[in-house]
C-alpha cells in the first residue's frame, strides 16, 4: 500500500507508522537479516520491493564475549608493557588501544591487571602463561 500511494520505502524504526505497524522497523530488519531470508525472498525483496541487503557498516557488532574482553584487555598490558618495560600499573590508570576498525577503545588496565593478580588461583593455567610472558609479577 505504501509502495502504491508513491511513498519511498523508509530504512529506519519509527519513520512511517501504518496501521499500527511500523513499516520502517520492518525494512530494517529485512535489511540487516539478509542472510536469514531465503533466495525467493532475497529476489522478491530486491526486484519488487526495491531493499537492498545492509552494508556491513549499518549491521551491529556482535556482543563481546567475556573471553574477547580478557583478550581485549591482555593486548593493552602487552601495550603498556612495550611501552613502560613493566606492568606495574597504576590502579586508576587507563589504557588507550587501538582497535582493527581504527576505533580507540579505553580499558582500567590498572584495575584489571590488580584483579589478575588477586585471582591469579583461580586462573587458568593458559591466562597465568599468557600474563607472564607480558611481564606480570604474582606478588
Amino acid at each position: 500500500m505504501h509502495l502504491d500511494a508513491g511513498e519511498a520505502l523508509p530504512t529506519k524504526a519509527g519513520d512511517v507508522l501504518r496501521q499500527g505497524e511500523d513499516l520502517g522497523r520492518w525494512v530494517q530488519s529485512v535489511r540487516l537479516g539478509w542472510d536469514q531470508l531465503t533466495a525467493v525472498q532475497q529476489r522478491m525483496c530486491e526486484q519488487v520491493l526495491g531493499i537492498e541487503p545492509a552494508p556491513e557498516e549499518e549491521k551491529p557488532q556482535r556482543p563481546r564475549t567475556q573471553a574477547d574482553k580478557w583478550n581485549a584487555h591482555l593486548t593493552a598490558a602487552r601495550q603498556f608493557y612495550e611501552r613502560e618495560g613493566h606492568l606495574k600499573v597504576p590502579r586508576k590508570h587507563v589504557e588507550t588501544v587501538l582497535s582493527e576498525g581504527g576505533r580507540e577503545d579505553q580499558f582500567r588496565l590498572g584495575t584489571w591487571v590488580n584483579n589478575q593478580r588477586s585471582r591469579a588461583a583461580g586462573l587458568s593455567p593458559e591466562r597465568v602463561e599468557q600474563l607472564s610472558k607480558v611481564g606480570m609479577r604474582w606478588s
